[in-house]
């Protein structure tokens, strides 16, 4: 999958499957399934490192996982998440930070917050010849300025990020917590695809974050998600059975033996 051909998609009316990635064994396994986009996201803060927002995880880190996941990728378009505040510096520093990214990882494009306010970030990017995908509406990298995680209501200030980000020289968008009717509107009025989190049926496709599509997460589930299995069951299942088995000896038995 390459940029130009994950934005053909949309033209063909063909549904756009994205899943986050952190690891290589996960990587791999999601890439055999043929959805169309691997996203390792700064999500991984929460997720894997224990944290309560996005805002901890560093560039290094992203990169550190990033790589993992690259070399586990065959056929998606894999994206990297720019961690806070890497694209808030200027062009030449996001450019600096990007252009790390792409070149010590295997990933093709990255991700950034923002609308219009980063126009100027992304036209520095794209001229540097980064692929870039936005991400409008709920920014968990700004929760602190919007008092939680809430669903974006203003319609003329999302549709107004979202072209301005078009123009800039995105070749997607991330549409995160929008009622469904904005974010409709906000797919049939731009050229580029978007990928809904929490913003209905009607994006051109749709990105969760692994955990919670497996059944794994712990605490609050966002009322978006849609849980495909409880391993977090099967998992803590097994290692009870485990730990049973070794307590009577049970494990390891004559299979797990060499003579």
């Amino acid at each position: 999958m390459t940029v130009p051909r994950f934005m053909a998609l949309k033209g063909a009316g063909r549904k756009i499957t994205m899943l986050t990635a952190y690891d290589h064994t996960m990587a791999g396994l999601l890439d055999a399934t043929g959805i169309e986009g691997i996203l390792v996201g700064d999500s991984m803060s929460m997720v894997v490192q224990g944290h309560t927002n996005t805002l901890p995880v560093t560039l290094d880190e992203m990169i550190y996982h990033a790589e993992m996941v690259g070399r586990a990728v065959h056929h998606a378009l894999v994206v990297v998440d720019m961690p806070f505040p890497t694209n808030h510096l200027g062009p030449h520093r996001a450019v600096e930070h990007a252009a790390r990214i792409l070149k010590e990882t295997r990933c093709q494009a990255v991700k950034l917050e923002g609308g219009a306010d980063q126009a100027p970030i992304i036209e520095a990017l794209v001229a540097a010849g980064i692929p870039v995908m936005a991400h409008v509406g709920l920014r968990p990298q700004t929760v602190h300025m919007l008092g939680g995680y809430k669903v974006q209501r203003d319609e003329e200030r999302l549709l107004h990020d979202a072209t301005s980000a078009q123009d800039a020289g995105a070749f997607a968008i991330v549409l995160e917590c929008i009622p469904t009717a904005i974010a409709n509107k906000i797919t049939a009025t731009l050229r580029i695809p978007t990928i809904g989190i929490g913003a209905g049926v009607g994006c051109d496709g749709q990105v969760l974050v692994i955990n919670d599509l497996l059944g794994l997460t712990s605490g609050y589930v966002p009322k978006f998600v849609k849980a495909y299995a409880d391993l977090k069951s099967t998992i803590t299942g097994a290692v009870s059975q485990f730990r049973d088995d070794v307590r009577t000896g049970t494990f390891p038995g004559p299979g797990q033996e060499f003579k």
